[in-house]
Order: C-alpha cells, then structure tokens, then sequence
C-alpha cells in the first residue's frame, strides 16, 4: 500500500468507544436502495485490509465489480465517511479527486465513461483512517479493539446493526450479496486472522507480518469479519450424514486449549443435528469455522463468533454456539430480502435450541427452554409490519418488535409444529431454507426470501390457507385470547383476535388427568366438564395465548 495512505491510517489518537460518530445514512443498514444502486448486480468483491493495532487504525483497498441491469453514469457505494478515499480507479483508470464525493457515507463516483445495460464496471477503492468503535458489540456495531490474557492485540469487527459500510465499501442492503469475495487481511507478526471462507495461503512479508488471504462465495454483507489475536488453531473433519467431508476449524486463544476441546467437541453432533432436521450444512466446502472474540458473539459465514466464556449451561451444549451456528441456515444461506422480515433469521435460530434439547433429553427439558422464554414476549409491536425497514427499526424496542423477533416468533414456530406436525413443519423449514424439498450437497445455493414467501410455502406444503395464523402472530401485536365460558356442567371456550375474524386453532383441554383436544372450528369449543373436576387449558404449553399472569408479572417490573 502506498506510503502516504499508510500515514493517513495511523495519523490521530486512539478513539473512545462509539466515535468517531456515524452519520445517520451510516447508522442505518438496509436502508432504502438508491437508484442508481438498483441497477447493479455485485459480482466479485477484493478485499485488502492492513490493521495498525496500536493507533486501532485500518487501511484498505476495495476492487467491486459490478454488472449493470441498466445504463450508468456512476456508481453509488455506502462507506462511512470516517474513513476518507484516498484514490479511485475504475477499470484501471484513476479518477481525479473531483471524480467522488462521500459527505454522509453513501459515497458517489462519477464514471469516466457510460456503462451500457449488461455493460461490467469494476471500482478500485483505497481508503483507511479510524473505524467507528463499538460501543457494546456486538449489539452496537463497529471495531472491537482488545487484549488477549497473554496481552497481544485481540481485534474484531461486529457490523449487523449498522452494516458492511463500517470497514468496507459496499452496498449496505441485504440483497447485495457479493457473488464472490477474496480477502486479504495483513496483520503485525505472531497475530492470525481467521476470516470467511476458505484459506488459500498466508504470505510472510520481510518484516515480519503476515498477509491472510481468504476466498468466501455469496457471503451475507454483514457476515464478513475480521477477527485478530494470537490464536491456535483446533482442526477436524466431520462425516456429514449426506456422505460428504465437512472441514472444522476452531480459532481460540492461546492458553484455552483444554476448554476449546471440550467446545470443539460439539461440533459435529451439531451439525448433524441441523442437518436432520433442516437439510445440508451449506458451506460445507469452505468450512465450519468458529472463533474466540472479546464481544459475545455473530453469525460471520463460516467464522461464527463466539465469546461465551466456555459456560456450561445445564441444557448440557453451549447456547452462543448453537444459536450463531444455526444462523449458517437462516440468515447466510436463507437471507430475507428485507429486514422487515428478520423474525424469519431469528425466530429460527431461537427456536432450535429447544428442538436440540427435545432430541436430546425429551419434552421435559424442551418446554423447560421454551417457558424461559415466554416472559421475554412483549406484545408491544407487530413482528412484522408489512413496509421496508432498516435493521435498527426491527430491534428498536420501544418502536419496532425488538425481542418479539426471537422469543414470540420461536413460540410461534412452537405453535405452527404443533398444529401441522413435524413432517410438515419440517418440510416448510426446508423449503424455506434452501428452496427445495429435497436439498443435497451440490444442488442448492443462497436465496433471498419474504414473509410474503413463507405464507405461500405454508399453504403449499399443508394444502390450507394458514394466513389466519401467521397473521395473528405476525401482523398483530396482542396475543390471541381464549375466553373461558362456564354453563352448568358445559366449559365454552372462544378465540378472540385483534381485528376479529375465525381462529379455528385447536387446543387440549384436560379434565380429570384425560386430555382431549377440542378442534375450535370457527374458533370456538365446548367441552362437559363435571361438578368440581379438575380442568386444564393447553396443560402442555403447546400453544401461544394471552396469559394474564405473564402480563401482571411484565406490569410489576
């Protein structure tokens, strides 16, 4: 890199955390597509990083190519402004500095010549400076700058809430998925960089440092991480259960060995779990790569973070691991194409946790999962809205659905197994997930879907229109109702909905220690209880209702 680039990325003090501030346009990711970035589709991104840990300081060369869907005269990419653009070529061909401007982190570059419609364009970007600082990752975006125990620089990017423009410059929207990425990560000697994808080579330059070189297909925007430290590597192979070898890589802090081995020892008895139950891991010729970060953790395509300390749980598997793994299925490999519809990563990955502790232990120990959650329901706003919406608009609990995204919808999902069963639960989760009905190794890749996507997958594999459901907990804030009616020796019971409408969910009702499930057909039932019997609505906690105590213990906090 050149000499003065260098000098502008460690020029200045280090930064506190949450500085240098962000602008709004930065601050957002998925925010609305400019139309000139409409017109693009990213084909290949080059990404060279040089880290300066001790001015916490980056410098970067960004090559984009891009394929135009119609004519262009520039090119609009998202990069926060604090890390200013030293130099850009396009084709080969620099560009005067008056060529580009960057005032508020959606940067725009005057092409030198006009690109026809199925025209190629290729951006080659150099800046640095000081990346933004996460406040508190990885819930708050940016770098995290760290020692190890040993005392050695331990460094790694978390950018979901605020998006892929923090460090590199992109188009920070869900579907701007580049096909391809190689990285090239130069860090100072004795440190590694385990990144995304697959390691073609680590070059040693004279003095001393080292220059990690990755290469990544279709990774999620905000997937693609940094992550510095002194690490040691733990490697295997995992069979996977559709035949094929699946390579395992863990990159932990020097001295954890001995807690790492017992980590890396659920690794392949997770995979096969979501492999049974969901279909093929979908990076399984890059790897299953995990590694030891100083924030809690991040779904990074195949270099999952995790930070959780080891903590054994008594579920008997590490929740961080499971969780951040699941997002390999949904979010890398079934990514929303707004993130209106982020309940469709998150309710997921919540929800397989219980469904791992169902296989492993039985129903006891996968409600006792499930109720932990139930009071983590808030019931504030819809999970979905039906409008475009940037990533910190979901999570905004006061505004948006926030928390309802993992534990309302992973009830839902407990409901929705419930009522069709878990042959054709199954079958919409795989759908869902890759496509199809029958994915293997080889015959399946990435794909972009939608709520809207869901409800047609629903109806497609349960032959039954299911949008009374997945509107009542989806596009509804409060819970549905079940209104108890007691006449002589009858119990009435009647769903009641926002908006009103038929709810025909079934639901058990005990009596007595004999449970029969009442069919609610246009929402409602009645079942002969006797004079002084012991009854019981939904004794198994099978489905998700209105529940006054959760809402007076939610009142009293």
């Amino acid at each position: 890199m050149a000499g003065a680039f260098v000098a502008l990325a460690l020029a200045g003090a280090a930064p506190d955390p949450g500085k240098p501030p962000l602008t709004r346009q930065t601050e957002m990711s998925g925010a609305p597509i400019d139309p000139e970035q409409a017109k693009l589709v990213f084909t290949h991104a080059d990404l060279s990083f040089e880290v300066f840990p001790e001015r916490e300081a980056i410098a970067g060369v960004a090559v984009l190519d891009f394929t135009a869907k119609a004519p262009l005269t520039k090119l609009v990419i998202d990069l926060d402004r604090n890390l200013p653009v030293s130099a850009i070529a396009i084709d080969g061909r620099p560009l005067p500095r008056s060529a580009w401007r960057n005032p508020e982190g959606r940067m725009t570059i005057d092409l030198p010549r006009p690109v026809a419609a199925g025209g190629k364009a290729s951006a080659r970007i150099t800046y640095g400076g000081t990346p933004h600082v996460a406040v508190r990752a990885p819930w708050d975006g940016g770098f995290v700058w760290s020692k190890a125990p040993t005392g050695e620089p331990w460094i790694a990017t978390a950018v979901q809430g605020e998006g892929c423009d923090l460090f590199w410059p992109c188009i920070d929207a869900p579907t701007f998925e580049p096909a391809s990425v190689d990285l090239h990560i130069t860090v100072p000697k004795g440190l590694s960089a385990p990144s995304n994808g697959r390691l073609i080579g680590v070059d040693t330059l004279p003095d001393g440092r080292t220059r990690w070189n990755w290469r990544a297909r279709q990774p999620n925007t905000y997937a693609i991480a940094l992550n510095i430290g002194p690490y040691e590597e733990m490697k295997g192979t995992h069979r996977s259960r559709f035949g094929n070898d699946i390579p395992l890589s863990f990159w932990h802090l020097k001295g954890n060995a001995e807690k790492a081995r017992g980590l890396f020892a659920e690794f392949a008895p997770t995979i096969d779990f979501f492999e049974a139950r969901v279909g093929p891991y979908p990076f399984a010729d890059e790897k299953m790569g995990v590694v030891e970060t100083p924030h809690l953790g991040m779904e990074h395509q195949t270099i999952n973070a995790y930070g959780n300390g080891y903590k054994k749980a008594a579920e008997g598997f590490d929740w961080l691991l499971h969780h951040e793994f699941a997002h390999e299925w949904f979010a890398n490999q079934m990514t929303v194409a707004n993130w209106d519809d982020f309940w469709l990563h998150e309710s997921y990955a919540q929800y397989m946790q219980p469904l791992y502790g169902l296989e492993r232990e039985g129903y006891a120990r996968y409600i006792a999962m499930m109720i932990e959650g139930r009071a983590r329901i808030a019931n504030r706003h819809p999970i979905v809205s039906g409008q475009p919406r940037d990533e910190g608009a979901v999570y905004d609990d006061a505004n948006g659905p926030g928390g309802d995204i993992y534990f309302k919808g992973a009830w839902m999902l407990h409901t929705l197994r419930g009522l069709v069963g878990d042959k054709a639960f199954d079958a919409i989760t795989r759908r869902t997930v890759h496509g199809r009905d029958d994915p293997r190794p080889g015959n399946f890749g990435p794909i972009y879907t939608s709520t809207d996507q869901y409800r047609r997958i629903v109806r497609e594999v349960t032959g039954r229109d299911m949008n009374w459901f997945l509107d009542a907990y989806l596009t509804r804030a409060p819970l549905p109702d079940l209104v108890e009616t007691r006449r002589g020796d009858r119990l009435d019971l009647q769903w009641r909905v926002p908006g009103g409408g038929a709810f025909p969910l079934p639901v058990e009702v005990e009596v007595d220690g004999r449970v029969q499930t009442l069919p609610m057909t246009s929402g409602r039932g009645s079942i002969a209880v006797p004079v002084g019997a012991a009854v019981r609505i939904d004794p198994m906690m099978r489905v998700l209702r209105r529940l006054p105590a959760y809402e007076a213990m939610q009142a009293a906090k």
